[in-house]
């Protein structure tokens, strides 16, 4: 059975794949004729990728993941030192995300085109990231890290809370929001 934090990792990029995905399949419907609730869960949705990917997996990789397997694997090194400037920018990158949407969202569809070319850059660069971390970092981790390197990635992963999983555990606090995203936004991304 592969290691705990192995399985997290590969369901936080499953579950972080889907929601790439329904942003883009709601960016493609538009708002229609429900801009507000459209607007809301695109919010919602963004507001996931800010809180959970970027404050919680991304930095116990970088912590915890990364500087194991670049000691034990120097051919990962240069692709975690890619991956570690993904990080590193990938805040901002959120960020620069949530404001582009709140212009067109105030300032009307002016500003569409400039949140759609940014979001398919991003989705595009974010599977690429994660494509990398599953073809290279973790092959190499299962390769050479040893049980107790996997003892502590384990402990790190353990704490992690992913409102999308359906194998990790939940934080309660999460539940608002995926409810808020399920309930408002339309098949087949949600039930709205």
């Amino acid at each position: 059975m592969p290691p705990s934090s192995l399985r997290a990792i590969r369901e936080e990029h499953s579950s972080l794949a889907a929601m790439l995905k329904s942003l883009r399949l709601m960016v493609d419907r538009g708002p229609g004729d429900e801009p507000a609730a459209f607007f809301d869960v695109m919010r919602a949705m963004l507001f996931y990728i800010d809180e959970v990917p970027e404050r919680q997996h991304h930095p116990k990789e970088s912590e915890w993941l990364f500087p194991q397997v670049a000691r034990r694997s120097p051919e990962a090194a240069q692709v975690i030192a890619r991956l570690e400037r993904d990080h590193a920018g990938g805040e901002a990158a959120v960020r620069e995300l949530q404001h582009s949407l709140l212009a067109w969202e105030l300032i009307g569809d002016a500003r569409r085109e400039t949140f759609c070319m940014a979001l398919g850059r991003y989705i595009d660069f974010y599977l690429e990231h994660m494509r990398l971390e599953e073809t290279v970092v973790l092959p190499a981790a299962q390769q050479h890290l040893t049980a107790e390197d996997w003892s502590a990635l384990d402990a790190a992963f353990a704490g992690n809370s992913n409102p999308l999983s359906a194998v990790q555990p939940r934080d309660p606090a999460y539940d608002r929001l995926f409810t808020r995203i399920v309930q408002r936004a339309p098949s087949p991304i949600g039930v709205g």
